[in-house]
């Protein structure tokens, strides 16, 4: 499959690739699989995939948590080296593409103590409902590439749950299946 194919299969079609790239035949490794399984954890266990509910949580705090995916991927990167070029090009994109406008504009946002504005509270839970839709479509993307069962929708998302754009089945890849 090519990249941006395997993005629209994913319903991340609105990230740019460049024309090198686009068309780009992706074959994930051992060292790919290893990476996407370590963010896949990460993200599966963080609130940009689980629910923030109005009467609980703390805006600067899922901020926070959203940004730290940043330094979550490079290190996994760092750490792996160049033997996870594929996983690169599926990860960088989303970071720069999709989690960067969210943290750029919430970072200046909180710099001028709009949590303490009910209004942009709300403001940034609903753009925080939006991200985390995309980012739980990600993170289905990381299970297939990690050739693990998808958990991301393992428990209920409340009022949110009828949004959840369904886990696509893989054509050609075994996924090792959890008994529990």
């Amino acid at each position: 499959m090519d990249l941006k194919g395997l993005f629209s299969r994913f319903h991340l079609e609105k990230i740019q690739i460049g024309p090198r790239w686009a068309k780009a035949e992706i074959n994930f490794e051992n060292d790919d699989r290893d990476a996407a399984w370590e963010l896949y954890v990460e993200m599966l266990t963080r609130i940009v995939t689980q629910p923030l509910p109005s009467e609980v949580g703390d805006e600067q705090t899922a901020l926070d948590s959203v940004y730290s995916l940043f330094e979550t991927t490079r290190e996994i990167l760092r750490r792996r080296g160049r033997n996870t070029i594929q996983f690169s090009v599926v990860a960088i994109p989303v970071l720069n593409q999709v989690v960067r406008p969210f943290t750029a504009k919430w970072h200046r946002e909180s710099s001028s103590c709009a949590f303490e504005d009910t209004g942009k509270c709300e403001e940034f839970r609903k753009e925080l409902a939006t991200l985390q839709k995309k980012l739980r479509n990600y993170n289905r993307m990381l299970a297939e590439i990690a050739r693990v069962e998808d958990l991301t929708d393992l428990e209920p998302l409340g009022e949110e749950e009828n949004n959840v754009v369904p886990t696509p089945t893989p054509k050609t890849q075994s996924v090792r299946q959890f008994s529990p």
